[in-house]
């Protein structure tokens, strides 16, 4: 059974060990989101167009805080690898 409605799941988190302060965690997190909801589309489309879902958490394991261009770019390359995965037709347990 497909459901249209939840094609994509994501989720978001920080490290408490590395950022002792909540407001640098929600920092990095909100700037995750961000990046995210700008670059999703395509992965989206391909999903709907192959009838399939994934669910994603993205966990930020870095040390210092990091700049909005870095965040961008990285989720960009996570979202490449999860549309080629999407892509496939043997069906994948990543």
């Amino acid at each position: 059974m497909f459901n249209e409605t939840a094609t994509l799941q994501t989720g978001f988190a920080v490290s408490s060990k590395h950022f002792k302060k909540a407001v640098d965690r929600n920092r990095i997190k909100r700037l995750m989101r961000e990046a995210y909801r700008l670059q999703k589309n395509e992965l989206q489309d391909q999903l709907l167009q192959r009838q399939k879902q994934i669910a994603v958490f993205i966990i930020y394991v870095g040390n210092e805080l990091p700049g909005y261009d870095i965040i961008f770019e990285k989720t960009g390359l996570v979202l490449k690898r999860l549309i080629k995965i999407a892509n496939e037709d043997i069906p994948s347990n990543t």
